[in-house]
């Protein structure tokens, strides 16, 4: 469920124009090899989120927006576009629903080679749906 998930979400991420015309790369997977800007999952994590009938999974996920230091006001409108798109994600998925998306926290950090990296973490909460 998790793996499906990630996927799901980098799809709809890609799917989102201004994104896909403001990043170099979104990718499941970082970091990516392509030139700032970028977006990936920089860290995943899940857990038992199980009810006494239903499958379930607390997935918790880092996207790593990594940006020039000259582009701070972009990445800061990149971020805050992430957050809408991913608050806009169906619920209702192949083979699991979305309960809950909560943004946990973010934070920036200055890299080298003039770059800088902003973490930002989320929540969400899948339940398995029945298979007919």
């Amino acid at each position: 469920m998790e793996h499906a998930f990630r996927t799901v979400l980098i799809d709809w991420l890609r799917g989102d124009a201004e994104l896909a015309g403001g990043l170099n790369a979104i990718v499941e997977d970082g970091p990516s090899p392509a030139p700032a800007p970028t977006l990936s999952i920089a860290a995943s994590a899940s857990a038992d989120w199980s009810t006494k009938t239903t499958k379930g999974r607390e997935v918790r996920l880092a996207f790593e927006l990594v940006e020039r230091h000259d582009r701070l006001l972009s990445a800061a409108a990149t971020a805050a576009r992430i957050e809408e798109r991913i608050a806009t994600l169906s619920p209702d998925q192949d083979g699991f629903r979305v309960v809950a998306t909560q943004f946990l926290r973010s934070r920036v950090e200055r890299r080298g080679n003039g770059l800088n990296a902003a973490l930002l973490e989320y929540r969400f909460k899948l339940l398995e749906l029945p298979t007919e």
